[in-house]
């Protein structure tokens, strides 16, 4: 069906951040699964008394934040693509609920910053642990690259000579950074205390960027009603021979359809020439 610019305008910005979230939800569900069900950590949730643990409450948040998105990016992706208004509703109520979860998120870490920093240095040493002591997990080496990288900081001493995963922890800036680097718990729990406006705005602006992408997408549920909506018109014309250009048979009827689905025709009634009035002299 047709979409005017505005549609189609919408609809790729859609596509666009279908993708992206469909790569982000992905990554959050391969690697919760992998911290789940491999031998390293499997262990730690077979223990009643670990259950509420940082590590695994991070974890399960992981599977689940993934499990959501990858939800969404199903209903997105199928309304996008095939124009189907009933799955865009669903993705766009999906989509304020995240927007509402985010704001949501982002007050309750402001409010309790340094508890939520507590709980976040936890579950960076838990992972840190299982790193050392099983030899080094590609997947939990990779979640340690990037928070070493992303925090500038070196695992759980900040001493280089002395850390078990180094070769995780990014290049040292200046000759002092060679002796000694920030610890990580302690830079999780600097940035939740002394930054915790920047991270609720992170938060905040997530959700923003959600109710952006909600916006697009009612418009374009809206676009595509308008579309289907719109009436089905056929002209019918009646031609005689003794015009300019003569038709074939008098009685010919040509109709010209534009054509939209789902809609019960409206007819013109053709002009006969009995029907024509004749000027007067």
């Amino acid at each position: 069906m047709a979409l005017d610019g505005c549609g189609i305008a919408c609809k790729y910005v859609l596509i666009l951040f279908n993708i992206i979230f469909a790569v982000v939800g992905f990554a959050f569900l391969i690697l919760g699964m992998w911290l789940r069900f491999s031998n390293e950590t499997r262990g730690l949730f077979e223990i009643p008394s670990l259950n509420s643990s940082a590590f695994v409450t991070g974890v399960t948040i992981l599977i689940a934040l993934g499990s959501v998105m990858l939800i969404v990016v199903v209903f997105g992706d199928y309304g996008v693509c095939n124009e189907k208004r009933c799955a865009l509703q669903v993705f766009s109520v999906l989509l304020a609920l995240l927007a509402t979860a985010e704001i949501v998120c982002g007050v309750l870490a402001y409010s309790r910053r340094y508890e939520v920093g507590l709980n976040f240095a936890q579950f960076y040493t838990s992972m840190y642990l299982l790193y050392a002591k099983n030899g080094g997990d590609p997947a939990i080496g990779v979640s340690l690259t990037f928070i070493h990288y992303m925090l500038h900081c070196c695992g759980v001493t900040g001493v280089p000579l002395m850390e078990l995963a180094k070769q995780t922890c990014p290049k040292p800036d200046g000759i002092w950074e060679h002796l000694i680097m920030p610890n990580c718990p302690e830079v999780i729990v600097t940035i939740f205390d002394s930054k915790a406006s920047l991270v609720m705005g992170i938060f905040i602006g997530t959700a923003a960027l959600l109710v952006l992408v909600l916006i697009c997408s009612i418009t374009l549920s809206r676009k595509i009603h308008l579309s289907v909506s719109s009436p089905q018109y056929i002209v019918l014309t009646n031609c005689t021979p003794g015009l300019s250009n003569p038709q074939p048979s008098q009685h010919e009827i040509v109709s010209t359809s534009y054509s939209y689905p789902n809609q019960d025709p409206v007819m013109f009634t053709p002009l006969t020439m009995a029907n024509v009035p004749v000027g007067q002299a």
